[in-house]
Parts: C-alpha cells; structure tokens; sequence
C-alpha cells in the first residue's frame, strides 16, 4: 500500500508539474503573442501596401492608406529602407519617435506598457523595398481574457487534478473499505455466505490481505455455525431414543430396584452423550493453543490399557504396544489420552472376543507415523472418512454395540489440534487408525 500511495502521489506531482509548464506556455502564447488572425490580417496589410507602392508609387501609397483608415482607427504608414516616408506626406517628429523602436509581429506584447505598441512588417515579396508600420488596432491586442484564463489556471485545472486524485485515493482505500463494511453488516444481518470481490481479495497489499483474512473469517464462522447447528439437531435426534425409553419405563409396571436401574442406564448415556458432544463442540471452537509437553506413548499406553482391560474385561495381552521407551511425541497430555482413548475404545468395541488389538510406529522425519490395528471386518472404502464425522456409526459394516459415533470425531479434532493428523485405512485383516505427531 505504501508504494502505491507514494506511486500515486509521484505521478500526481510529475503530471503538475508537466501540466504548469506546458499550460504556461500555452497560456502564454495566448497573454503576450498575437494571435494567427491578427498577424494573418497584418500580413495582408504589408502585401497591399507592397503592392500599392509598385503600383502607385507615393499616389499609390497614399490612396491605399486612406483605404486601410477606414477600416482601421490605428495610425498606418509606410517606409523605406532608410526610415523614410514612402508616402506623400513626411514623417512628423513624433512618429518619427516611435521609429526609433519598432516591434515585429512574433514579438511578446506587453499590456502594461503605456499607450498601443507599433509594429514593423517588412513587404513579403521584396522587404528591401520597404515596410508597413501600424500602431497595433486595439482589437488585436493580446490578453483579452487574462482574469478568465488565470481562473483556468489557478483554479479550475489544479481543481480537476486534485479531484482526479481523490477519485483514485477513493478507488484504491474506499472502495475496498466499503466492501469490508458491507460484509460486516451482512455478518450482523446473520448473511454468513457473503464473500468479498474478488478484485479486492486478490489485490497484493494491505487491504488485499485484510479482504482474505475477512473470507477467511466468514469461512469459519459459516462452517461453525453450520457445525453447532449440525450438532444440535444430531444431539436433538439421539436424545429422543433414551427419552422415549425412559417415559415408557415410567409407564412400566416394573418393579421399583429394575425400573432404578432401567433409568441409571438411560440416564448415564445421556450423560455421556451429552458430555461427548459439547466436547467434540470446545474442540471443534477453541482456537487457544494447547500447552506443549514431552509425552512418553509407552508409559501413556499402558495407562489406557489399564482402564480399557477393566471396562471392558479384556486381558491386557490382547492389547499390545509394539513401540519402544524411545517413542517420545509432543503435544498435550490430557487431550491426546482422549483421542488415543477413544480410538482404542473403537477398536475393542468392533473386534471379536479374543482378537488383538495392536499399536506401532516408526519415525519420519521430525514426526511419529503411529498406527492402532485391530481385526474387526473393517469399513468400505467409501466410508473410511465418514467414520469420523459425528454421530457415525455403520452398524451395517462394523457391527457392534453401545457409542453414539462421536469418538473418532472427538479423536481426530484432538489430533488435529496438536498439529498431528488421523485417518483409517483397511488391512484386510481389520481397521488401522493412523496418526502422525510431532516427536520430541
């Protein structure tokens, strides 16, 4: 921005500065020089008097100066070589005074001097004979329209310039800011699908950058809202079926310790699913980082199996860790024991009694490329990425009970947010859960 300004700002001083001098001129042709007209009309007047004086002689001369007074109020006469009358009648001492200077007819004219300049224009065919001399007609005096052409120039040029400016500081700082306004408002109208031109996104400055920062926003915060909204209606729809429950358990006519537990049961998954969504929620909203810790995936994992073996009875040499004490990542403690928590929750959830669960890795580069198998039958192709939206489950492929697909939403914007990456591939022999974390 700051170049084009100083770009604009040059080119506006440059053409001023080109325009006053190019103007002067031509002003000044106008102000001080006679016009094509009157040095027209004077030109004809010295080939008359040539032409009169081959003619005529002094007679000759004589009847045209008579002729030429009566067009002409000014004093005309006519001379030799030697600045002598070549009419009739002698040159008195005062006009004789005034041949001691004579101007030519491309010569400036001053209108400050006193009295009407007189001007010498040598016969055209053969000015050794003689010249025409004439006290210049009032009405060829240059600078008639001095006030208005100084109003030109002083005022009404420097005026368009300067407003030929204001049009281009408009076009390049209004414009675009006016756009930014119109979408902040729409924002305010709730019209998140509004996006800026693209001659203000793509500009290569400030307010280009602005304009992008400004889609970018309004990117997020339509695909947020669009997501809480998903949300809700998700969470809306899975409530109804433990609600439903728990009115026709109400209605039951179980005894009193069956129906309690009945609406423990009902209630503890609402909790769960309650608690699962608004974290996927503070996941998928907080943009604050994470605070960055050195975390051992050993140590980490056999903590999880701990918790996994009592939850869900399995014993823990069916939950294998194929990673050494060297394996170290960074990221935070809490939320990557949740998403690799989830995900092994999975795992256990859709194998069969007696299979094996396993975690291995290798390093790449600055990263560790993880990867959590099991031997369950697996996920279509085509649905290898939907397992990750919320409120997933493919019953029909992965068979299994309990969960409201929320896990593997929750474990891959936990990743993600560490700066890591999750994503399933089949095996042929069951599921793998990929991720890559940033080793330590």
């Amino acid at each position: 921005m700051f170049w084009k300004l100083a770009c604009l700002l040059v080119a506006f001083c440059l053409l001023m500065i080109w325009l006053s001098w190019s103007w002067g001129r031509y002003v000044e042709q106008k102000n001080l020089y006679l016009s094509d007209e009157a040095r027209a009309t004077l030109g004809n007047y010295a080939r008359e008097a040539e032409q009169a004086w081959k003619n005529g002689q002094n007679a000759g001369v004589d009847a045209w100066i008579q002729q030429v007074a009566s067009r002409e109020s000014s004093w005309i006469g006519v001379i030799g070589s030697d600045l002598q009358s070549l009419s009739s009648y002698p040159l008195t001492s005062r006009e004789a005074q005034h041949l001691t200077f004579l101007r030519g007819a491309d010569w400036p004219v001053s209108r400050h001097a006193q009295g009407l300049p007189w001007l010498k224009i040598a016969f055209p065919d053969d000015p050794s004979l003689g010249s025409l001399v004439i006290e210049l007609p009032q009405r060829f005096m240059p600078g008639r329209y001095r006030a208005f052409w100084r109003v030109i120039t002083n005022g009404v040029i420097p005026g368009l310039f300067t407003l030929l400016l204001c049009v281009g500081l408009y076009r390049l700082l209004v414009v675009p800011l006016n756009q930014l306004r119109e979408q902040a408002n729409a924002w305010r109208a709730e019209q998140l699908n509004a996006r800026l031109s693209s001659q203000t996104t793509q500009r290569k400055d400030e307010l280009g950058e602005l304009g992008r920062a400004f889609d970018q926003m309004s990117e997020r915060l339509q695909s947020t809202v669009a997501v809480q909204q998903q949300l809700l209606r998700d969470l809306s729809h899975e409530l109804r079926t433990p609600l439903s429950r728990l009115r026709v358990a109400c209605d039951s006519e179980q005894d009193l310790p069956a129906l309690r537990d009945r609406l423990a049961r009902e209630v503890d998954g609402m909790q769960r699913l309650v608690e699962d969504t608004l974290q996927l929620a503070w996941l998928d909203t907080e943009r604050a980082p994470l605070p960055d810790e050195q975390i051992q995936l050993q140590a980490l994992w056999e903590m999880l199996c701990e918790n996994a073996c009592f939850e869900s009875g399995w014993p823990s040499e069916q939950l294998r860790c194929e990673l050494g004490g060297e394996c170290w990542v960074r990221g935070h403690l809490n939320t990557l024991a949740q998403a690799l928590e989830n995900i092994l929750r999975n795992a256990i959830r859709h194998s069969p009694p007696g299979a094996l669960v396993t975690l291995d890795g290798r390093r790449d580069g600055e990263y560790w490329h993880l990867w959590l198998d099991d031997q369950g039958p697996g996920v279509a192709e085509e649905e290898l990425e939907r397992i990750f939206d919320p409120f997933i489950r493919l019953d029909g492929s992965r068979p299994g009970d309990g969960g409201f697909g929320l896990g593997l939403s929750i474990a891959r914007n936990a990743v993600w947010r560490q700066g890591g990456q999750l994503w399933a591939q089949n095996t042929g022999r069951g599921l793998r859960i990929h991720l890559r974390l940033l080793g330590a």
